[in-house]
Parts: C-alpha cells; sequence; structure tokens
C-alpha cells in the first residue's frame, strides 16, 4: 500500500476509501473468501481504478485486511507480576484473537505457505508480531536467564500455540475450538515450567 498517496492531499477522504476496501476485505475474508482487489472494490462500492491506487495486489490487500496487526501488546494495563500470570494473560488474549478471527487466520495461513521465497516476509504471519508479545510476558526471566535462553524458550511457546497449532488440534486432533484453546494455554504454561525447573533443551 501506497502510504504516500494516503498520506498527500485529501486525506481525510483517502483514509474513508482505505478502510472502505479493508472494510470490505474483511467482511469477504469472513464469508470464507480470498478477495482479489477487483472484488473488494466491488463489494465496498470503490472503484477498481480507484481500489489499485491502495493496494497493487490481492496479498497487499490481504495483508492490510488481517488482524490486530497494530497491537504492540497483549498484557492488560496493570499486567501482573508474576512470570506465570503474565503469560497466561498474554496466551489467553492472543489465542481469543486467533479463535475470533479464524477465517482471516486461515486465509493468511495459506497465503504464508504458498509464498514464493522471493517475496520475502511480508505477510502478518511472517513478522514475528507473537514473538514480542511472548517476550513482553516473560520479561521477569532478564534477571535470571539470558535473553537468548528467553528467546529459545519464546519460540519453543509460539510453536505450541497459535493459527498453526489451532488448525492441527481441531482438523486433525478433532478437539472442539474450547478442548484446544485449553490445550494450548496448558502446553504454554507446561514448557514455561518445565522451563523454570528443568532448563532448556541443550543447543547443538
Amino acid at each position: 500500500m501506497s502510504r504516500a498517496y494516503v498520506d498527500v492531499g485529501r486525506t481525510g477522504q483517502k483514509r474513508r476509501t482505505l478502510e472502505a476496501l479493508v472494510g470490505s476485505a474483511r467482511t469477504l475474508i469472513a464469508s470464507g473468501i480470498s478477495p482479489t482487489v477487483d472484488e473488494a472494490a466491488q463489494a465496498a462500492g470503490i472503484p477498481r481504478s480507484t481500489a489499485y491506487r491502495y493496494f497493487s495486489g490481492q496479498r497487499e490487500l490481504l495483508s492490510a485486511a488481517h488482524p490486530e496487526t497494530a497491537r504492540t501488546s497483549l498484557l492488560p494495563s496493570s499486567p501482573p507480576e508474576g512470570v506465570a500470570e503474565r503469560l497466561e494473560a498474554v496466551v489467553v488474549e492472543f489465542l481469543r484473537i486467533i479463535v475470533e478471527t479464524e477465517v482471516q487466520q486461515r486465509t493468511m495461513l495459506r497465503l504464508s505457505l504458498e509464498q514464493s521465497r522471493g517475496e520475502g516476509n511480508s505477510l502478518p504471519l511472517r513478522q514475528g508480531r507473537a514473538i514480542g508479545w511472548i517476550t513482553e510476558a516473560l520479561a521477569p526471566l532478564q534477571r535470571t536467564m539470558t535473553d537468548q535462553d528467553i528467546h529459545q524458550l519464546v519460540l519453543a511457546i509460539r510453536s505450541a500455540i497459535g493459527i498453526e497449532s489451532l488448525v492441527w488440534l481441531t482438523d486433525v486432533g478433532g478437539l472442539s475450538r474450547e478442548e484446544a484453546v485449553a490445550s494450548m494455554r496448558w502446553t504454554a504454561g507446561a514448557l514455561l515450567s518445565h522451563a523454570l525447573s528443568s532448563g532448556l533443551p541443550v543447543r547443538a
């Protein structure tokens, strides 16, 4: 998306147009469709020539329509002090977002898996946002663990939660959404507890 185009001239009208395009894309995604720029423009009642001034193609549109990309923290405004409680709060909020936007999340997972090597890490699922959220939750561990060890633990926790795990637990494992969420919460807590009591796996 061209930020220069949106931020120059009649910015108010342009932002409303942008919001309409993104909103129509999210509505279509929620109905199970992976919309093109043309389809989002038609749904929003916006000329396709105008829509392409905001998004050059489908991937850029779907990336903008991905939910919660602006969140910088998943901790509550008054976060708990204990690391286990902090992690639980972040995991609960992260999984709430995943479940509530599951169709969009599945769409972005599919696109992320299909993304060619030359396209880099442009899609939201490849931006590592959850890594930052979990790292913030584990910040109290900086008093007793190295940054490298904390990062290893963060990666282990992230590998056990999220849309990828939800898809496996429900589609392959046959769990309900509630059971899958409970399993992911338990696994995240168990990984933290094991790391604190027994340490991390030895790196090669």
